[in-house]
């Protein structure tokens, strides 16, 4: 019986209501190269908070394979309204690749006014410009 119930739950999709409403990590990021139209690997990317009068270290983490951090936001951390930067350190990126670029880091500086919501800053990036907004 137990069996059967699983199997119409699932079946309504209620089981998958209850999987997509898992919390998730409140900060993620991305970079794409739009000179190679490639993910950027291995991009360091550091997340501050303000506190005050002066900025906090939050994380430092790298890129994957896709150019993604899905998970910026320290585990355990209580998440809260403010100001926060996420730098883009793409001047060691390009280093890497042997190019020389314009922008050695890229900061981008957003407000944090619902702690319930979703913050992703995608980074679309090339040696001499960068653009970025509010993803989903």
């Amino acid at each position: 019986m137990k069996i059967q119930t699983v199997l119409l739950l699932a079946g309504m999709g209620v089981m998958g209501q209850a999987v997509a409403e898992a919390p998730r990590n409140p900060i993620s990021v991305h970079v794409l190269n739009t000179q190679t139209g490639k993910p950027s690997q291995g991009v360091k990317v550091d997340l501050e908070q303000q506190q005050g009068d002066k900025w906090v270290r939050l994380a430092s983490k790298t890129t994957d394979a896709d150019g993604r951090i899905a998970a910026f936001y320290p585990d355990g951390r209580n998440f809260s309204v403010g100001q926060y930067r996420v730098t883009f350190h793409t001047g060691d990126y390009f280093h890497s690749q042997q190019k020389e670029t314009f922008f050695p880091d890229v900061p981008v500086n957003f407000q944090v006014a619902n702690t319930q919501e979703h913050y992703h800053i995608p980074l679309l990036l090339s040696q001499y410009g960068f653009s970025t907004y509010r993803g989903s």
